[in-house]
């Protein structure tokens, strides 16, 4: 039996693109570069913000300190504008019978921040970020979760949506759970290893409920 559901935020829980978007190009204008597009922005998050930076950047790594400092500026200041839970998530999250918490790469600061604007951080036992613990897939983090929580791994599953998430939830020796409505393509997770995968929000009720 699940009695512990630790998920990953952002492309799982909440749909933060277009802010992580707006952020790049702002942080890329001051420093001078062009513009990515949306896809390519999408396809450099899941490790936290500086390698984000050091994908925008690229091949230019001398800019990465500026443009880091000038992409927290701008997502710090506009970080709820269009970011929003996926449809689905906050029913969901409500119905669970199952202790939450979230395991995140982002700042623990800041997701619970972004968590408590969108009106979901009550729902979270927990709420661990890469500057709090080792940074995915380390499994540090979501091993203290547990042990927090007095769950075992045999009790307990991750849900995300990177084959970041697919290493973390294997090197802590929990159930994974992969979505395929965020960050990466379905492909990417089963190639990483995933076997329970799935489509919509509503196919995580088992997991949660």
């Amino acid at each position: 039996m699940t009695r512990l559901a630790i998920l990953d935020l952002d492309g799982t829980l909440l749909d933060t693109l277009d802010d992580l978007a707006a952020a790049v190009n702002a942080a890329l204008e001051e420093v001078g570069r062009p513009r990515r597009s949306r896809r390519e922005i999408e396809s450099f998050v899941g490790e936290g913000a500086r390698r984000l930076l050091e994908r925008a950047v690229a091949p230019h790594q001398e800019l990465l300190a500026p443009a880091l400092a000038a992409w927290w500026r701008h997502y710090d200041d506009h970080c709820l504008d269009r970011t929003r839970p996926f449809p689905g998530i906050p029913h969901l999250l409500t119905r669970s019978g199952r202790r939450l918490a979230v395991h995140t790469n982002k700042p623990g600061k800041v997701a619970r921040r972004i968590l408590a604007g969108l009106g979901l951080l009550d729902r979270f036992a927990i709420v661990t970020g890469g500057d709090e613990a080792p940074r995915k897939p380390h499994p540090a983090g979501t091993f203290d979760i547990m042990r927090r929580l007095s769950a075992r791994p045999e009790e307990t599953v991750f849900i995300g949506d990177s084959p970041i998430d697919v290493r973390t939830a294997r090197q802590a020796g929990v159930t994974m759970v992969a979505v395929t409505w965020g960050f990466r393509p379905r492909a990417e997770v089963v190639a990483a290893g995933a076997v329970h995968v799935v489509d919509r929000v509503a196919q995580l009720g088992p997991w949660l409920e």
